[in-house]
């Protein structure tokens, strides 16, 4: 993307990070269930449950009862992303430079900052926030070498696995291509890896993951899953063993992901997406020219590990789901 008059020479204008998202559900019960045992920090928050991890200061997402939305669903209701605070005129300049239009912010949310449609008519935010996405490569833990003595943990003094922060999310659209010139063109975000029209994985140009998000094709706008951070492929497996202790056995994995390069266990939840456990994902540096690239199918989904679930990208917030 080729800057902007309102925009000045070596300084990007994009989002930084998932700020935080938001979905409702029916009950808070089930979602206060499953995500103490996943190991967040689960906490009330003006009736809605907020979603934090130990030891660290973010909100990362909440999710608030609507009785409108069907028993054993989910509804994704917005997505707010961080800017750095030079940026919001910067961006107020964009916006009006393309001529796009603003929205309300949706019920139960703040006014703050800059509110667009985003694709499908996902509310999406825009609002200054201290960057939360990770600024170097995620924690890499292994056991030492073999020296005469075993390395594995022990089972009976496992601790529970609870995760450092957010990685990304994946996001539904029925238009990969479309909802791409959008967190591009619009946001500022850029391409990591593809998988022709029908996956996308975006970075941020201040510094993340592989993916701060990432976009399938879909029949509409929905969140099929959040990404959590953990430091060794072990937390992964035993991530897997709390989960299946808890009653949710259903999934898929530990397996490794090609495009992001993690090892993984996603954890179906109670309507129809999925948490996942994840370690060892690529980072890109702020401002690093990442050789993005066309895979092909078979590539991006992983390149070992379990079959994939039947209905894995099943979007299950669409009324036909």
């Amino acid at each position: 993307m080729k800057d902007h008059p309102t925009e000045h020479a070596g300084a990007p204008l994009a989002v930084h990070s998932v700020d935080e998202f938001v979905f409702s559900v029916n009950a808070l019960a089930p979602a206060r269930h499953f995500y103490e045992h996943f190991g967040l920090d689960v906490r009330d928050e003006g009736g809605a449950l907020a979603l934090y991890t130990f030891g660290h200061p973010h909100r990362w997402a909440r999710i608030v009862h609507d009785a409108a939305t069907p028993p054993g669903s989910k509804r994704l209701r917005w997505l707010s992303l961080g800017i750095h605070a030079p940026d919001l005129a910067r961006f107020e300049a964009r916006l009006t430079e393309r001529r796009v239009a603003r929205i309300a912010a949706p019920a139960g949310a703040d006014e703050d900052g800059l509110w667009l449609a985003g694709p499908d008519g996902l509310p999406v935010q825009l609002r200054v926030a201290e960057k939360c996405s990770p600024s170097q490569p995620a924690p890499r833990e292994f056991e030492p070498p073999c020296d005469n003595h075993g390395r594995s943990p022990s089972r009976s003094q496992a601790k529970k696995v609870r995760p450092l922060y957010l990685s990304h999310v994946l996001l539904f659209c029925t238009d990969v291509d479309a909802a791409r010139a959008f967190y591009e063109d619009l946001l500022g975000l850029k391409l990591s890896d593809k998988s022709q029209s029908i996956i996308a994985f975006l970075h941020s140009p201040h510094g993340s993951d592989h993916h701060l998000i990432a976009l399938a094709k879909s029949g509409g706008y929905g969140l099929h899953h959040s990404s959590w951070c953990v430091p060794s492929i072990d937390a992964v497996g035993r991530g897997m063993e709390q989960m299946s202790e808890a009653g949710y056995a259903q999934g898929w994995g530990v397996g490794r992901h090609v495009l992001g390069s993690n090892y993984f266990r996603y954890v179906r939840d109670p309507w129809g997406s999925y948490a996942e456990y994840s370690f060892d994902i690529d980072f890109v540096a702020p401002s690093h020219a990442w050789p993005a690239t066309d895979h092909p199918g078979e590539d991006s989904m992983y390149v070992w590990g379990p079959a994939l679930p039947a209905d894995f990208v099943v979007n299950h917030e669409l009324p036909a789901a």
